[in-house]
C-alpha cells in the first residue's frame, strides 16, 4: 500500500518530468481600464483567446451617479494617464478602455482625445469602447441600428449624438433609467430591452456599456432577430484583440466569426 508520502513523491516527480519535457506557453498581454464600479472582469476572460492575459486597472471613484458627470470624470486625462501608467510594466501589446460612456460622453473629438491620452501615456497601441463601436459597425457594413442602454436618457443623447456625427442612423433606442447597479441587469431584462427597441429596418442592435452582462444572449438573440447584436464588451474586447493579430471567442456571434478575420 503506497502511503501519502509515497504519493507526494509521486507528484511532485510527475510535475518535474513535465516542466522539463513541456515549454511553458507564451501568454501575450493585453491591458483594460475599466470604471471604478465595473464588475464583469469575467465577462472580459471570456472573450480572450488562451494565449492572452488581461491585465485590469480601475479608474479612480467618483461620488456621483451614473450620468453625464460621471461619464465625464471618467474620462479625463488626469484620470486615464496614471492607469495607462499602471499597466505598463508587463509590458502590454494594446490597451483598451473599457467604457463606452465614457469614449462617447464627448463625441467623436471626444473619443479621439481620449485615444490619443492612451497612446501619449504609453499604449502601445490603443482601443476605447466607444472606438471600436464605430470599428464593428465598419466592419459588418451597418449603419442603421437599434439602441439598447441601461442609462438615463442624458447619457443615451450622448450615445445618440456620437453615432450621428458618424452618420450612423438610430432607428429606435430604449434606456432602463439607472443611476447604480447597472451590472445587476438580468439576461431577460436585456433581451426584453432589445426585443423592444428592434424595428425591421434596424441593421443590427448595439447593446451599451461595459457594466451589462451580454455574452451568453448575443447568439441566442441574433437567432431569434436575424440580424447581428453588439454590445460594448465584445466590440471591445473584438477591437483590442484585432489590434495584437488575435481573434475574440465566441460562438454564433455574427462580429466574431464573420468581422474578426480582417486584422489591422
Amino acid at each position: 500500500m503506497r502511503t501519502e508520502e509515497d504519493q507526494g513523491t509521486g507528484t511532485r516527480q510527475q510535475i518535474l518530468k513535465l516542466a522539463a519535457t513541456t515549454r511553458t506557453p507564451w501568454q501575450a498581454g493585453v491591458g483594460v481600464i475599466a470604471p471604478y464600479d465595473f464588475a464583469l472582469d469575467r465577462e472580459l476572460w471570456r472573450w480572450a483567446p488562451d494565449d492572452v492575459s488581461l491585465y485590469i486597472t480601475r479608474l479612480p471613484y467618483v461620488h456621483v451617479p451614473v450620468t453625464v458627470d460621471q461619464a465625464a470624470a471618467l474620462c479625463r486625462e488626469e484620470h486615464v494617464a496614471p492607469a495607462v501608467r499602471a499597466l505598463l510594466a508587463p509590458e502590454p501589446l494594446a490597451i483598451g478602455y473599457a467604457c463606452a460612456s465614457g469614449s462617447f460622453v464627448h463625441g467623436l473629438e471626444g473619443e479621439r482625445h481620449l485615444h490619443r491620452t492612451l497612446v501619449d501615456a504609453g499604449a502601445s497601441a490603443a482601443v476605447t469602447t466607444s472606438g471600436a463601436l464605430l470599428q464593428a459597425l465598419d466592419a459588418l457594413g451597418v449603419d442603421r441600428i437599434a439602441v439598447v442602454t441601461p442609462y438615463v436618457d442624458s447619457v443615451t443623447d450622448r450615445l445618440l449624438a456620437y453615432l450621428a456625427e458618424h452618420r450612423v442612423a438610430v432607428t429606435s433606442s430604449v434606456g432602463l433609467g439607472l443611476l447604480d447597479h447597472i451590472w445587476r441587469v438580468t439576461y431577460d431584462e436585456v433581451s426584453s430591452a432589445v426585443h423592444s427597441a428592434d424595428r425591421p429596418e434596424a441593421q443590427a442592435i448595439f447593446i451599451s456599456c461595459t457594466n451589462v452582462l451580454t455574452y451568453d444572449i448575443i447568439a441566442p438573440l441574433e437567432g431569434e432577430l436575424g440580424k447581428p447584436v453588439i454590445a460594448a464588451n465584445q466590440v471591445t474586447m473584438w477591437a483590442v484583440m484585432r489590434a495584437v493579430e488575435r481573434r475574440a471567442v465566441a460562438r454564433g456571434q455574427s462580429l466574431i466569426d464573420v468581422a474578426a478575420t480582417s486584422a489591422v
